[in-house]
């Protein structure tokens, strides 16, 4: 029964997201203003990136679409887009659930949620996150535009290195979508995106490169040249778990050329992998990271290689290091690491100081701005009495007694008045208490504050608690010179 409920919690909350849209083009070509700064930088952008890239072909770029702050249907399996693995999760039986408007792996037959879960804490997992939106942006205009777009201090990004952004509206700083930005060359990037927002990005990111063309057209034609590619069939795989170091680093082609431990979180590489005695791997990105609170990496894989890779990970971890995981551990453990998933914890209407992600804000953005709702945004950062307006609400976190609370639970202060809503919850595997993460009311976001939360029909105590729930194990350290 355990079990069964576990399943049913993570259906349920992965069910949110099924857009309608079918995978946008793959490229689209624009141009935008090269700063001094950047023109001191340029230098040739690496190759091998570039060769594989190749594989890519070029198609017409994308219409622009409206916003959508929500994107829901009720899409039938032969509508579900599959990514490249979706025949080995079939071979491995995993038990498939419509998401993102493709069909993925809610969990595996060998494990349950909650088992898997946990495996993923104390060894490895894999995930298949093909479904994610993977763009590769580059040229002189690339850090201008995204310094633009995002609150991030992308000019000061270090070469391989990493970074969480918000993609924000204009003038209201409303969040768009999360994206981590890597910094491949001085003037090549790489961002991933939801899936559950591909057509509202799409729409935004073109809409922006237009925008961003159109006002800085003093230039000359070979100092301007933006391009931006959607990684269309590309394969992106999570090896999450204290063991995944040690897995990855078991199948490099060139083990002595490259050293794990020196590869810290936020930090990427390029490197080749072994398949087979006689089959080595195209330069394949490696970005130390994940979703899960774990040490881990996320690998971005050309198309013809998903497989391979998969096979390669899956042979050198074996079953009693290794295995498989879906959508519903992915959900509780990033809610265990107070991750937010954007749809529920973010949104349009969501500023990254009301989400708990002022951190995202580089401190030389905060005194020059220049990014999209940087007078709203600046403003909240500051409280009244320096200036600022400070915000009304809060995300934070919350343990819950008794049933577990769902996204849409009313959070009630001592008298039974609303002062909020929750916007993810499940009980946790780690903790064996109930988690939840919503937003309340200014005054009321203290550690160890009591409130209620509406469940079933009934008051629940719950205690504003401290993110993550469960302490993240990332690699850390000073990055090499």
């Amino acid at each position: 029964m355990k079990r069964a409920k576990l399943l049913q919690s993570a259906t349920r909350s992965l069910a949110k997201h099924i857009p309608t849209s079918q995978p946008p083009p793959t490229r689209s070509i624009a141009t935008a203003t090269l700063s001094s700064q950047q023109q001191q930088q340029q230098q040739q952008q690496p190759r091998k990136w570039q060769s594989i890239l190749s594989h890519s072909r070029p198609h017409p770029a994308p219409t622009i679409l409206p916003y959508h702050s929500r994107q829901a249907s009720s899409q039938t399996n032969a509508t579900l887009q599959k990514t490249p693995l979706y025949d080995l999760h079939i071979a491995h039986k995993g038990k498939m659930v419509p998401f993102a408007g493709y069909s993925m792996p809610v969990q595996y037959d060998d494990l349950s949620v909650g088992e898997s879960h946990r495996w993923t804490r104390e060894k490895a997992s894999l995930f298949d996150v093909g479904h994610m939106v993977q763009h590769r942006l580059s040229g002189p205009s690339a850090t201008s535009l995204l310094e633009k777009i995002t609150a991030a201090s992308i000019a000061t990004i270090n070469v391989h290195q990493s970074t969480l952004a918000c993609l924000l509206h204009p003038l209201t700083g409303g969040i768009v979508d999360d994206t981590v930005i890597t910094r491949l060359g001085p003037q090549l990037f790489y961002l991933v995106t939801n899936a559950a927002c591909r057509e509202k990005d799409i729409s935004y990111l073109r809409e922006n490169i237009q925008q961003h063309i159109s006002s800085n057209t003093n230039t000359a034609e070979n100092t301007n040249k933006l391009d931006w590619e959607i990684l269309n069939g590309w394969g992106l795989i999570a090896l999450q778990g204290p063991l995944s170091a040690e897995i990855l680093q078991g199948i490099l082609a060139v083990p002595e050329n490259v050293d794990l431990k020196q590869m810290y979180f936020g930090h990427s590489k390029f490197i080749k992998v072994r398949f087979s005695e006689s089959e080595i791997s195209d330069p394949i990105l490696v970005s130390r990271g994940g979703y899960t609170g774990e040490d881990g990496f996320e690998i971005s894989v050309p198309p013809h290689q998903v497989i391979s890779l998969t096979n390669a990970l899956l042979d050198r971890g074996g079953p009693s290091k290794l295995r498989l995981a879906g959508l519903g551990a992915r959900d509780s453990l990033r809610l265990e690491a107070g991750m937010c998933l954007y749809g529920h914890d973010l949104d349009d209407s969501t500023t990254p100081v009301e989400a708990g992600l002022a951190w995202t804000i580089g401190k030389d953005r905060r005194v020059g701005g220049g990014f999209h709702g940087d007078e709203t945004i600046l403003r909240q950062i500051r409280s009244v009495k320096d200036g600022g307006c400070g915000v009304g609400r809060r995300r934070v976190g919350f343990v819950v007694e008794g049933a577990p609370a769902r996204e849409g639970a009313e959070i009630l202060d001592g008298e039974g008045m609303g002062i909020g809503m929750v916007t993810s919850g499940c009980p946790s595997p780690t903790l064996g208490k109930n988690i939840a993460m919503g937003y309340v009311k200014s005054g009321w976001n203290k550690v160890g504050t009591e409130v209620g939360i509406v469940v079933r029909g009934k008051r629940r105590k719950a205690v504003v608690t401290k993110m993550p729930f469960v302490p993240s194990k990332y690699v850390k350290g000073l990055a090499p010179g």
